[in-house]
Parts: C-alpha cells; sequence; structure tokens
C-alpha cells in the first residue's frame, strides 16, 4: 500500500471519528478484492449518526479534494457504503454489521493499523468522589 492511501486511510478513519464513529476497523483487501485497496468500516448509533457520518466524509473529501464514486444506503441509515475508488467505507448500524460480517467476509484481507483514539481528557478519567 502506497504511502498516499495509507494517508487517506488515516484521514477519513480520523473523519468518522470526528462524528463519533466506533469500532474502526480498516483492511487492505487489494489481493482478494478486484474493485479497490482497502476499506474501512464504522459503527454507527443510529440512522442519523450514520448519515452524519458519511456527510461528513464526503464534505472533508470535497475541501481536499479526494475523488468520489458514489454512496448507497443512505436513506435507511443501516449499512451506508460511501466509494472512494481505493479506499470503500461502510458505516453500519451495529446489528446490521453483526448481520453482514464484513469482517469475516473479507478475512483474507490483511489489517490495517490505525492511529489510537482521540485520548480522553484526563480529568475525566478521575475516579467518582465519595460524598457522604
Amino acid at each position: 500500500m502506497t504511502i498516499l492511501l495509507q494517508e487517506k486511510v488515516r484521514r477519513v478513519a480520523s473523519w468518522l471519528r470526528e462524528k463519533k464513529g466506533k469500532d474502526l476497523v480498516a483492511m487492505d483487501v487489494s489481493r482478494v478484492c478486484t474493485i479497490t485497496e482497502t476499506m474501512i468500516v464504522a459503527t454507527a448509533a443510529n440512522m442519523r449518526q450514520a448519515q452524519a457520518m458519511a456527510d461528513h466524509v464526503l464534505t472533508k473529501c470535497g475541501e481536499e479534494g479526494i475523488p468520489f464514486l458514489g454512496m448507497d444506503g443512505y436513506k435507511t441509515g443501516q449499512w451506508v457504503l460511501v466509494d472512494l475508488n481505493d479506499v470503500i467505507v461502510h458505516i453500519f448500524m451495529d446489528e446490521a454489521r453483526q448481520f453482514y460480517n464484513i469482517e469475516g467476509l473479507w478475512s483474507e484481507g490483511v489489517d490495517i493499523t490505525l492511529p489510537e483514539d482521540p485520548k480522553v481528557p484526563e480529568a475525566s478519567q478521575a475516579p467518582p468522589e465519595n460524598h457522604p
């Protein structure tokens, strides 16, 4: 995978996290898939969040001049697929993600390590105080 593609995957994953996408997984599927090189899978809490995540990815792609080929599933939000040519983004609601098991379907792909989620501020990690 080229450095440019690695950077694109990293950016798209960060955009999904900006909209609170959960359980992000990225896979290099270039050796087992003829339509794309990589896939990113994320979970949304509900339809509106799935749509907001897809909208945000498209907005950021437009700002950065990244080509967008198509989108499917936006209306229902259960499974939104965003096609960025060499990166396909799958945004699922939890039940749909479990049902379709994209990670299992493409298990011959190679996992791509994504940067960790942004750190939670230390103040919010403090244990709750005991009040009498």
